[in-house]
C-alpha cells in the first residue's frame, strides 16, 4: 500500500469487477415499529410461558427432594 496514490495490492491482482451499490429503496414507515413490537410482545409471551413451567419443574423437583430427605431422616432416626 503506497501513500503516494500508487496502486495497493488488492489494485494490482484483483481482476474482478469492483461490486456496484445499490440504494436502498424501501421507505421506512412508522408501521414497522408497531411490527417490531408485536413481534416483541410474541416472544415475551413465550418466554414468560417456558419460565413458568420451568419454575412448576424447579418447585416440584424441590418438593421431592426434600420429602427424600425426610424419608431418609426418619428411617434413620426410627432404627434402634
Amino acid at each position: 500500500m503506497e501513500k503516494n496514490g500508487g496502486a495497493t495490492w488488492a489494485d494490482q491482482w484483483d481482476y474482478n469487477p469492483d461490486p456496484v451499490s445499490v440504494p436502498d429503496t424501501k421507505k421506512k414507515s412508522g408501521n414497522n415499529t408497531s411490527n417490531y413490537k408485536q413481534k416483541v410482545g410474541e416472544g415475551l409471551g413465550k418466554t414468560k410461558a417456558v419460565a413458568s413451567i420451568g419454575v412448576k419443574k424447579v418447585k416440584e423437583g424441590t418438593a421431592v427432594g426434600f420429602q427424600w430427605i425426610k424419608d431418609k431422616y426418619h428411617k434413620t432416626t426410627q432404627k434402634k
